[in-house]
């Protein structure tokens, strides 16, 4: 136990230095097994099992249509037509930067994808209607986050296969939570918000509020632009809960509509541009496979040595409540958010903080909601956060102009769901119990 909480610290040093997360937890992940003395083949044969699961395979092909969504035109429909909806209401813009944030992340799975797809364009936009900069920033971070929580969620993939739980519960576990945040942001975004003009998003002019007469006519021809893109997670979701397809093979179906909706109907997907976005869909993938596996040999040598049972006793011996285990539980949760991203932060919350959880009795869909909220809240936290980051990078924004917005965000919006799914079951339960009949 004291050999793996040093490994931990020198994993942490090294990612803290600038290592990429895959060769941190390689190093690492070999180092234990060499302690350990356990044998490397059987290690091997184990992880390689592991990673070569067909329900793995939703990982892959949900980074290549985001990828591929974000090549094409699809984004900046959805942005149009959200943004005809809802932007000549008071804080308008930010309400649209939120909504879109969760449908481009329903659509791709992953925060950092909702980020580069519409993080640069909607910083400006919010800077335009004079938004401070570093709270337009704040606004794109902590709502790329609900890419984690509102289906189909690649890190709830992989988190439901690393524990065994099914992925579809898991995908109904973290919607409610993720609905939540997403208008606990917009309620927020109509306190902090400056009174912005109104505009529509294709010309930039200031114009006055438009009449009912206009505002239909607007809504109705961005809504035949953005039918198509607006259908897709229709498709999915529904093709999900519906028994029509896996989650697996709805991350094909998502790839091939993408395809033909951006080749076919939109028009602004080459297929030089498919064959550049599925090399950089090969890489992200690449890398995350590389983590997981890396990962899935650490947890079969922290299986074998009872190191999970050890981290249980250790963490349920420091009190007797039930309710300041949790706490300690979260905290833990919101370190391994700070310091890694959301794909890898459910990977070592499955190997190292399950069986804490079994220990505990949680429900395994209530820690999957857990899990999925609080790594979101760690990943926007600073000083590592690194969705924050990649925001401010994108948006050419100092942290000093971005830190305060961020921390109101978070502690007003973020922090009261986390602690709701916390201390509540009901909240991330009812829908699986409901929709699926799962106690």
């Amino acid at each position: 136990m004291m050999l793996f909480g040093l490994l931990l610290c020198a994993i942490v040093m090294l990612l803290l230095s600038g290592i990429p997360v895959a060769y941190a937890f390689g190093m690492g992940a070999l180092a234990f097994i060499w302690i350990s003395g356990r044998p490397l083949d059987y290690m091997l044969a184990q992880a390689f099992w592991q990673v070569g699961s067909f329900a793995l395979l939703a990982l892959p092909l949900f980074v290549l249509a985001g990828q591929l969504m974000k090549a094409s035109s699809v984004a900046e429909r959805l942005l149009a037509f959200i943004e005809a909806v809802v932007g000549r209401l008071r804080g308008g813009i930010g309400a649209v930067t939120v909504i879109t944030c969760t449908l481009v992340g329903a659509i791709s799975g992953s925060g950092s994808s909702a980020i580069a797809a519409i993080g640069g364009l909607m910083i400006e936009r919010m800077t335009d209607r004079g938004y401070h900069r570093g709270y337009a920033v704040s606004l794109v971070a902590c709502s790329s986050v609900l890419a984690q929580l509102i289906p189909p969620s690649i890190p709830m993939i992989v988190f439901a296969l690393m524990t065994g739980i099914p992925v579809t519960a898991a995908f109904l576990a973290t919607l409610v939570p993720g609905v939540l945040i997403a208008l606990m942001y917009c309620l927020l975004n109509m306190r902090y918000a400056p009174a912005e003009p109104t505009a529509w998003p294709d010309d930039g002019a200031t114009v006055a509020s438009p009449d009912t007469t206009t505002y239909l006519r607007r809504v109705t021809h961005t809504f035949r632009h953005a039918a198509w893109a607006l259908f897709m997670p229709v498709l999915m979701l529904g093709g999900i809960y519906s028994g029509l397809f896996t989650p697996t093979e709805a991350a094909a179906v998502a790839v091939g509509y993408v395809i033909l909706i951006g080749t076919v109907i939109y028009r602004g997907l080459e297929p030089a541009g498919i064959g550049r976005e599925v090399v950089n869909a090969a890489r992200i993938s690449g890398a995350l496979i590389v983590i997981l596996f890396a990962l899935a040999i650490m947890s079969r040598a922290m299986l074998l040595e009872q190191i999970p049972g050890q981290i249980s006793d250790f963490l349920l011996g420091i009190t007797d409540s039930p309710w300041a285990s949790l706490l300690i539980l979260n905290l833990v949760l919101l370190a391994i958010g700070m310091l890694i991203d959301d794909v890898s932060g459910s990977i070592v919350a499955a190997v190292v903080l399950w069986p804490v959880a079994q220990q505990l009795g949680l429900h395994p869909l209530h820690f999957a909601a857990i899990v999925g909220t609080n790594l979101g809240l760690g990943n926007v936290t600073p000083p590592c956060a690194p969705l924050l980051f990649m925001a401010g990078g994108i948006g050419k924004s100092q942290l000093s102009e971005y830190l305060v917005p961020t921390l109101k965000l978070t502690l007003l919006g973020h922090l009261p769901i986390l602690l709701l799914v916390t201390f509540l079951p009901w909240v991330s339960l009812m829908l699986p119990r409901w929709l699926l009949g799962i106690g």
